[in-house]
């Protein structure tokens, strides 16, 4: 078993290595780590406006008025809608960063690169007309929002490595010693930021000639609809969910790294439920974001509050009991490193089964309770992913979500109780030797 073991990890090791240190994929994780505080923002105060309990639209509406909607629909359309622009700027301060170029400049002419390829027109239908009207001159909140999502990512990275390389030739403009160094920088970044532009405008008029006539009908038609597609599948949650607990064996992030992947899909998933849900509409996506984070990762990846539980109330060894004691806090939070490393789960056989099953034996739960109709499809309320169980079920899919996450626990505790059993057996008898007298040693 020793021998596989090390066998797998020599080659787990280097693949996980390129991905964990890939620098496209650091920069799209940053870029929604910037944007990660917003859309979770935005996203409660949609709930806010929606909350399922009868009687309460009434309510609010006696105490603030009709419009009290207004409130949290603006914060909602100033954060979430508008998405793609705070995933650009993070997306290219990152890249700019592990180039060491000038942060703030490369971003915004990343932001303009951005604009440049989005039509100014929009679709408007006058109220009580069945006529739609284009009307110019004003920026489409569809293309800023999840649906421009993977043009912005694209326009972000390559924007930036224009930069670079226009910066790596050395065709800037320096100033003179003396000159203030704000001044300096904006010089510096006048060609790349023109060369930017003008590459960006001849690619515009490139898509223009083209039946998607831009290219962000392109990009959504040819790359992010099969992909969020392929996301939604139970198969793809499956797939993901066993790299997680895959990598966690060896002592990598597995969520770090499958969600710098996974993690665009799954979001753009979550607002598209979250925009049905604002709008009345039955929820279109099982697989989103919340659907892993809050249903499957239960105490952290392998869903290890399950197995904290289990330490705490089954386990007799002291080694045990204790570690439960410790872990049983964060774990409520989703945090599991002392579980992961104190037990420990890395590389320990004994654990390798019930650590990978566990997400998978609740992913096909999960989805089919969903897709019967017994639970609700997750609403796209991105919530901290520190939100504890049951609360985050509540805000997910209401009381039904909060008791799938119980089931879920109950699942969780008894998959991982036989094999931490035979763990707390054999520290049981760890302890004895190592309590044991010296004459009892001698016989």
């Amino acid at each position: 078993m020793s021998k596989r073991m090390d066998s797998l990890e020599n080659k787990l090791m280097p693949v996980a290595d390129k991905f964990a240190n890939n620098r496209y994929l650091l920069a799209i994780r940053d870029g929604f780590m910037l944007t990660m505080p917003l859309l979770i923002i935005g996203s409660i105060f949609m709930l806010l406006a929606y909350l399922p309990i009868t009687g309460y639209d009434a309510f609010m509406a006696r105490v603030f008025g009709e419009n009290w909607m207004d409130f949290f629909s603006v914060a909602y359309n100033t954060t979430m809608s508008i998405m793609t622009i705070f995933v650009i700027i993070g997306i290219s301060g990152s890249l700019s960063d592990y180039y060491k170029l000038e942060r703030l400049n490369t971003a915004v002419i990343s932001l303009v690169a951005f604009f440049i390829l989005t039509p100014f027109v929009t679709s408007f239908t006058p109220e009580g007309m069945d006529q739609t009207f284009k009307v110019t001159g004003i920026i489409p909140t569809e293309w800023i929002g999840a649906k421009g999502l993977f043009a912005g990512m694209l326009t972000a990275i390559l924007s930036t490595e224009i930069v670079r390389w226009v910066t790596k030739k050395g065709w800037v403009i320096k100033m003179p010693a003396g000159v203030p160094p704000t001044v300096g920088k904006a010089f510096s970044s006048l060609i790349p930021a023109a060369i930017t532009i003008i590459i960006f405008d001849i690619i515009r008029l490139i898509f223009a000639f083209t039946p998607f006539e831009t290219i962000h009908n392109f990009i959504y038609s040819i790359l992010q609809v099969p992909l969020t597609s392929l996301g939604d599948t139970l198969g793809a949650a499956l797939i993901a969910n066993f790299f997680v607990g895959l990598f966690w064996i060896f002592g990598i992030h597995g969520a770090d790294i499958v969600q710098s992947v996974m993690n665009p899909i799954w979001i753009a998933l979550a607002t598209e439920n979250l925009a049905a849900y604002q709008a009345g509409s039955e929820l279109p996506h099982i697989i989103t974001q919340q659907f892993n984070q809050i249903y499957l990762w239960m105490g952290g990846g392998g869903a290890t509050l399950g197995l904290c539980l289990a330490m705490l109330f089954v386990c007799k060894s002291q080694q045990c009991k204790k570690l439960g004691k410790l872990s049983i806090f964060p774990g409520i939070f989703n945090i599991n490193e002392p579980i992961i490393f104190g037990l420990p789960v890395v590389l320990n056989p004994m654990m390798i089964i019930p650590f990978i099953i566990t997400p998978l034996v609740l992913c096909l739960v999960c989805y089919g309770s969903m897709a019967i109709g017994l639970v609700p499809k997750p609403n796209g309320v991105l919530v901290p992913w520190t939100t504890p169980p049951i609360i985050g079920g509540f805000l997910c899919g209401g009381i039904r979500g909060a008791l799938l996450q119980i089931v879920g626990l109950i699942i969780s505790f008894f998959i991982y109780l036989p094999f931490i059993k035979t763990v707390d057996k054999q520290y049981l008898e760890q302890e004895k030797s190592y309590n044991a007298t010296p004459e009892d040693n001698i016989n």
